[in-house]
């Protein structure tokens, strides 16, 4: 029987070969792949998301811990396809239009997956088009970042083009704030990476409703 308590302490640690080791020996018993992810990564990633919303821990430190994850994922992502087990919910990411930074749109991305969500990542320079590819593959979310003043206002584009399909858009980056979230229109904004998994939470139990 695995020890999920060690599981999710090596992620949050971001000792990779140590959530390897784990993992494999868990494979190894024939032991259930969807545990692994419910009860040690999924609460340990979640976990490290709340210490940085509390200022306990840092950008390097959700890094190290998604790493850590990812290494564990990809030992299991053969298993967890086969088991036919379902994503939370399918979100769409990527930076707006005329931005080509990804920094801060890759750890929402990690940070989502952590939690259990599938992602979408349309890159960055992202359209209109590229956000509507994604919707057409099932994604319930798009998130918009942006890092430039002179790009954050194409997230208003993004949010007038979906308004009315039952697709949420929800904002962030360095630039944007909560007032201009609501100036134009968004369905929610976050400042951090931990805050856009509470908000994609939010946002889908509002759907499911």
């Amino acid at each position: 029987m695995s020890d999920y308590l060690a599981l999710r302490e090596a992620v949050i640690a971001g000792k990779r070969e140590t959530v390897t080791e784990i993992v494999k020996g868990a494979l190894a018993a024939g032991e259930d792949v969807n545990a692994l992810l419910d009860k040690g990564m999924i609460p340990a990633m979640r976990e490290i998301g709340d210490r940085f919303s509390r200022n306990e821990a840092y950008v390097p430190e959700l890094l190290i811990a998604a790493r850590a994850m990812q290494a564990g994922m990809a030992l299991i992502e053969p298993q967890l396809m086969a088991s036919g087990r379902k994503a939370l919910g399918k979100i769409a990411i990527g930076t707006v239009k005329g931005d080509l930074h990804d920094i801060g749109k890759n750890l929402v991305a990690i940070m989502l997956k952590g939690a259990g969500y599938e992602v979408i990542d349309c890159g960055v320079n992202c359209d209109i088009a590229k956000y509507e590819a994604a919707v057409k593959q099932g994604a319930q979310i798009v998130a918009c970042s942006s890092l430039l003043t002179t790009t954050m206002t194409y997230m208003r584009e993004v949010v007038t083009h979906f308004k009315g399909t039952g697709v949420k858009v929800i904002v962030g980056g360095a630039p944007v704030t909560q007032a201009f979230a609501n100036e134009i229109g968004a369905d929610g904004y976050s400042e951090d990476a931990s805050g856009a998994v509470k908000l994609v939470d939010e946002l889908l139990s509002e759907k499911n409703v």
